[in-house]
């Protein structure tokens, strides 16, 4: 099963949630709808699902307009953020309950259940009551009762998002092996870019209610088309810093200069944005155009074993994100190193011009 969004819109109460969207997805897919709270993505889901109609646009499944027909009457499922089971059923009555509304005979039910739970690693926990599990147990209890159906859309509204750190890994890495295997089409919303590069698949960025990019994760990631979709795909934003281009060199705020090189030299002259990701500035040179920056140490903000730094000069702040703990107080004085092959360029209206070849290669 194929779908289709055309041209989609919703507007509640005068606002506007989804802006003019269009989009399709493959059977056999895997898609990351990616953007900030309030960006749009449970309410596209809602779209996809039938439970909200568009104001103007259409949905098609298998090429056929589907956009008023109730969710009731399509074959998909849907696991919210909130573990949503039936408290006063067993585990395996709560993976078996879509089954039942089915009318699928006893033994088949049975096959089905014990064969989702045994995907999910639950299979022990089938005679457990849903208050008798771990938050991430009663997570795969939903996932389960979604996958169970064999349904050709499952849409997965930041499912993880209240599980902790290890959880959410194990359970990411199931779902891509899960969705090898099935035809549907998968749709999985999160605000976060890490797990949507971990993910893979397709990933469509959302902002504010609008699709700025839709295409393959590594393809979106690398070749953002404007510097919203670049700050929406990076953990912490990607840096922006004006500039200007000359016949030979690039100019940071007219303090900060460098040969342009290879990579940059087909930019004609004129003003650019130029954007670098806050992982590839480091402490030590990596390669030989790395250029040296002094700057002063605003904040080292330590979480587990990663640190952002933000560090200013006088023209302009930049954000590092390093590997390890790395302690240091405000107002250091330090030098750090930055990619000039790894800028991105995009002109005074936001949309790219340059992307670093060496990353496309990635």
């Amino acid at each position: 099963m194929s779908l289709t969004l055309q041209n989609v819109s919703r507007v509640v109460e005068g606002e506007t949630w989804i802006d003019d969207v269009s989009l399709t997805l493959e059977p056999g897919s895997f898609n990351v709808l990616l953007g900030r709270t309030l960006a749009g993505k449970t309410t596209l889901m809602r779209l996809m699902a039938g439970l909200d109609r568009p104001n103007s646009g259409k949905v098609l499944m298998n090429g056929m307009d589907v956009t008023g027909v109730p969710v009731q009457e399509r074959n998909l499922s849907m696991v919210y953020q909130q573990f949503i089971n039936y408290p006063n059923l067993t585990v395996y009555e709560n993976i078996a309950s879509p089954l039942r509304l089915a009318k699928l005979n006893k033994k088949l039910i049975d096959q089905r259940v014990h064969e989702t739970a045994a995907m999910l690693r639950i299979e022990h926990l089938l005679e457990r009551m849903p208050l008798e599990l771990s938050g991430g147990q009663q997570q795969r209890t939903s996932m389960a009762r979604a996958l169970v159906k064999d349904a050709q859309l499952i849409l997965f509204d930041e499912p993880l998002v209240n599980l902790d750190y290890k959880l959410r890994e194990e359970l990411r890495e199931e779902l891509r092996s899960l969705f090898k295997a099935r035809n549907c089409i998968a749709v999985y919303a999160t605000t976060e870019p890490n797990e949507a590069l971990a993910l893979g698949g397709n990933t469509a960025v959302m902002h504010e209610g609008r699709l700025l990019q839709m295409g393959p994760t590594p393809q979106v990631y690398h070749r953002p088309k404007d510097i919203i979709t670049a700050e929406m795909f990076s953990e912490p934003p990607i840096n922006i810093i004006p500039g200007r281009v000359t016949e030979n060199e690039v100019t940071f705020d007219e303090t900060v200069h460098f040969q342009l090189n290879s990579d940059l030299r087909p930019l004609k002259p004129g003003h650019y944005q130029f954007g670098v990701r806050a992982s590839h500035i480091g402490l030590v040179p990596h390669a030989d155009d790395d250029l040296e920056l002094p700057v002063k140490v605003d904040l080292a903000e330590i979480s587990g074993s990663e640190t952002f730094l933000h560090v200013r000069n006088p023209h302009f702040e930049l954000v590092l994100h390093l590997s390890g703990v790395h302690e240091y107080h405000v107002d250091q004085d330090i030098k750090i190193y930055f990619p000039t092959h790894k800028l991105y360029a995009f002109d005074p209206h936001g949309s790219i011009v340059h992307a670093p070849a060496s990353l496309l290669e990635v």
